[in-house]
């Protein structure tokens, strides 16, 4: 090897050398990913889960602006009745026909879907601040006070929910307020039951412990240290409940137990048209309905999936 090659060599050595430095001093510059920033970048990369949620962004959009669609495009109200216009099929005036009583169907179904997603949602919500609260003071206090919890959390689990919806329905008239709170009610005993499993594990941590031994009141502990670390399985939970909470209204409805006409849902609109389904010219009005109830149920399942593998992989 010449002399010439050799100082080729060494000038390419020093090159990579110089090179891998600086690579080292970019890492040691930039700011360490957080948790949430990870999850955030599995997310995006998956597909399913992200048109799911344009899917349900998109049924939230138009149920939220019902009345603006319903005055200023369709020119017809929810509750607008046309006798000579009864079980109308679809056209360009009437866009998913009319009922048995001549109503747009189309704006009862964005009406409709607005309860529907409203219920679900905010008695989703309900359910989230009552199950963490409670679970994890069981988990986190212990003793006599999870004794006490749990015992109640049992009790309520043993009875069934859907009877018991059926017995207040009967007895009180059901409007979507009531509803909410019954459902808000009636579901945090399974949030409960996840935080307290992950309390019980967390609270053994050594932050915990130098939180405990800094002198950090339960409070603190509780809302800055450990809810964090629960959040993640309590938000795929959430996402999954609207979906069932949506089922389980639909279902009420079906009944005959939910939310009393002429408030229009989407479980009291497939109620009513099923009522019509022998009639040809009248089978329209189940079709509406059951997929946008199916459509919002599926995407609400697909974004708890995705965000299940988001937030935390291992359990994929």
């Amino acid at each position: 090897m010449s002399v010439q090659d050799m100082s080729m060599n060494q000038k390419n050595n020093q090159t990579d050398t110089i090179a891998m430095l600086d690579r080292m001093d970019a890492m040691v510059d930039e700011k360490p990913l957080t948790w949430w920033t990870i999850a955030l970048i599995r997310l995006r990369k998956d597909k399913l889960t992200i048109a799911a949620f344009v899917v349900l962004l998109l049924i939230t959009i138009l149920c939220v602006g019902a009345g603006l669609i319903s005055e200023y495009i369709l020119h017809v109200g929810p509750d607008d009745t046309d006798i000579l216009a009864t079980f109308a099929t679809p056209s360009p005036e009437h866009w998913l026909g009319t009922d048995s009583v001549g109503r747009d169907q189309l704006s009862r179904l964005l009406y409709g879907g607005r309860v529907s997603l409203a219920i679900g949602t905010v008695g989703s919500i309900f359910t989230l601040v009552l199950g963490i609260s409670i679970g994890m003071s069981a988990a986190y206090f212990g003793k006599r006070v999870d004794d006490v919890i749990m015992w109640f959390i049992n009790t309520l689990s043993s009875i069934p929910s859907l009877f018991l919806l059926l017995i207040l329905g009967a007895l009180f008239n059901v409007t979507p307020t009531v509803l909410t709170l019954l459902f808000g009610f009636l579901g945090w005993p399974f949030i409960s039951r996840l935080v307290r499993s992950s309390v019980y594990s967390l609270k053994e941590r050594e932050f915990i412990i130098a939180s405990q031994a800094l002198g950090a009141s339960d409070i603190t502990i509780m809302f800055r240290h450990i809810l964090p670390n629960v959040l993640p399985v309590v938000i795929i939970a959430t996402a999954r409940r609207i979906g069932t909470l949506i089922l389980s209204e639909s279902a009420l409805s079906f009944l005959g137990f939910g939310v009393q006409p002429p408030t229009a849902t989407w479980g009291s609109m497939l109620t009513k048209a099923q009522q019509f389904i022998l009639i040809p010219h009248a089978r329209h009005l189940v079709v509406a309905p059951g997929v946008m109830i199916a459509t919002t149920v599926l995407c609400l399942y697909i974004i708890g999936d995705g965000l299940r593998d988001a937030l935390d992989p291992r359990l994929k």
